[in-house]
């Protein structure tokens, strides 16, 4: 009998080029399904709740599997741990409803993006956070963020070139905070657009230069045109940082 797992992971994107499988170029997905199959003895299709840009990371990352193999979840994780390379860790692992789908049953997903924002470079975040040397003021930010919540068309804040049909999305919450020299924008929807919350935070990062005006955030989202928003932040500050169902 087949069963349906929900697979909870986190990794480090630097290696990779995003999650979903491609010829000629190294993922998370293909690195999962073949140790999956090492584990197994047979390869199952993993089916993933988003795709990842390469460079992006997840500290949580859910996925399915439905799989005729009869090891015990717990066991399957300390398999996959053992196999898996250091930058993937399997974190948990539940049998579900052999209709569950890691993707279309998402309620929302929380990204975050990391900024260094210090006059000094450090070598442990290279990867891991955008360095920004100027001051940022997290709770003018923050304000200006709170403008993306809501339920709009999101034209403005999808890469130009994107096949998606239907640009909306519904943001239930928006907002920048400090810890020390580095600074979260984290933002909560229901899906997201390509590129969305990179464009996001390249345009609260134009605001605070003044290369955007204050409080235009509406407007631009009401322009539904991309080159109305800011510039797209680099990959490596974004992380997959929640999933709901």
């Amino acid at each position: 009998m087949k069963r349906n797992l929900l697979l909870t992971i986190s990794f480090d994107g630097t290696a990779y080029h995003g999650w979903q499988v491609q010829e000629n170029a190294v993922t998370v997905q293909q690195t999962l399904q073949d140790a999956l199959e090492h584990i197994c003895s047979r390869r199952d299709n993993v089916v993933g709740c988003s795709r990842t840009d390469s460079g992006v990371h997840a500290n949580m990352y859910c996925c399915n599997i439905r799989t005729e193999s009869v090891i015990d979840c717990k066991k399957l994780v300390g398999a996959l741990n053992a196999v898996l390379p250091r930058d993937i860790a399997a974190l948990d692992c539940r049998e579900v409803d052999y209709d569950f789908h890691a993707r279309y049953d998402c309620k929302s997903k929380e990204y975050i993006y990391k900024i260094w924002n210090s006059p000094n470079k450090n070598p442990f975040f290279f990867n891991y956070s955008l360095h920004y040397k100027y001051p940022l003021d997290e709770r003018f930010l923050s304000e200006q963020a709170k403008a993306y919540i809501g339920t709009h068309k999101f034209d403005s804040f999808c890469a130009a070139g994107s096949s998606v049909c239907d640009t909306e999305r519904t943001v239930l919450n928006a907002a920048v905070e400090r810890d020390g020299d580095m600074v979260i924008f984290r933002v909560e929807a229901n899906g997201f657009l390509y590129n969305m919350v990179r464009i996001m935070t390249g345009t609260l990062i134009d605001i605070s230069r003044g290369k955007i005006p204050a409080d235009s955030i509406e407007n631009i989202i009401l322009a539904e045109n991309r080159f109305a928003a800011g510039h797209t932040a680099p990959a490596h500050g974004l992380y997959l940082n929640k999933i709901y169902y």
